[in-house]
C-alpha cells in the first residue's frame, strides 16, 4: 500500500505506466476533524466504486439482483 500525505486541494494521479494516460485523480475537497472528502475524476468507461459496493459487484450479487427483484438495487 502507497500512503502519501495531502493537505486540503492537493491531488493525486493515478495512471498506466505505459502511456502514462491519466486513469484516475483524486483530489482532496475537504478536511473537517477526522473526515476528509475527496473527488475522483475519471473517463467515463473508468468505474468508480465504493469497497463495499466493489465487493458486491465482485460477488455477483449486484449482476444477479435481489431474489425475484427485477435488476441490482441502486449504488
Amino acid at each position: 500500500m502507497l500512503v502519501l500525505t495531502r493537505k486540503s486541494k492537493e491531488s493525486v494521479v493515478i495512471g498506466g505506466s505505459d502511456t502514462f494516460e491519466r486513469m484516475l485523480k483524486v483530489t482532496v475537497v475537504e478536511i473537517q476533524g477526522e473526515r476528509v472528502r475527496l473527488g475522483f475524476e475519471a473517463d467515463a468507461d473508468v468505474p468508480v466504486h465504493r469497497l463495499e459496493v466493489w465487493e458486491r459487484i465482485r460477488a455477483g450479487e449486484l449482476r444477479r439482483g435481489p431474489p425475484g427483484g427485477a435488476g441490482a438495487p441502486a449504488q
